[in-house]
């Protein structure tokens, strides 16, 4: 566990004891770097609005701490495997659209997702050499889109 972590945990408990929600922070290993496990009593308000408020906190924590991160590393909040199961659907769905693009040759495009759901899509298909991914529109309504290298960017 890096100190960046460690530092980041102790906020996060610190926001949860200021607020009187009952949670605790804990750090893990996770495949794209270190994981906020946060648990506790209070954990289903994180969930709430497929996770809006988890979001929002990852993104606070990456704000205050991103900058003492090395590389492309970024901190990852997690609650109760909430994140953890969402980026194995996503996965699925991402390998399910390249399969389909692969079948028709025509592009397929997700509706509008998160910035980090849009991420965890483009590092699955990344070693894809038939594949390209790319986000496209603006704001709350960005989209993710998977074509074939060697066609036209249709849309399915």
């Amino acid at each position: 566990m890096t100190e960046v972590s460690q530092q980041a945990a102790e906020f996060l408990e610190n926001v949860f004891e200021q607020s009187g929600l009952q949670l605790r922070v804990g750090v893990k290993q996770g495949i794209a770097g270190e994981v906020l496990d946060i648990e506790g009593a209070d954990a289903e308000l994180l969930q709430a609005q497929t996770g809006e408020l988890l979001e929002a906190l990852q993104h606070l924590i990456n704000q205050v701490f991103g900058r003492s991160l090395t590389g492309n590393t970024r901190l990852v909040c997690d609650v109760n495997g909430f994140r953890a199961t969402r980026e194995a659907e996503l996965q699925a769905m991402a390998n399910h659209a390249a399969n389909r693009v692969r079948q028709t040759g025509f592009a397929f495009t997700f509706e509008p997702m998160s910035a980090n759901e849009r991420r965890i899509i483009h590092l699955t298909l990344a070693d894809s050499e038939d594949l390209f991914t790319e986000s496209i529109g603006e704001g709350s309504d960005r989209k993710l889109r998977i074509g074939l290298k060697s066609s036209p960017r249709k849309d399915s």
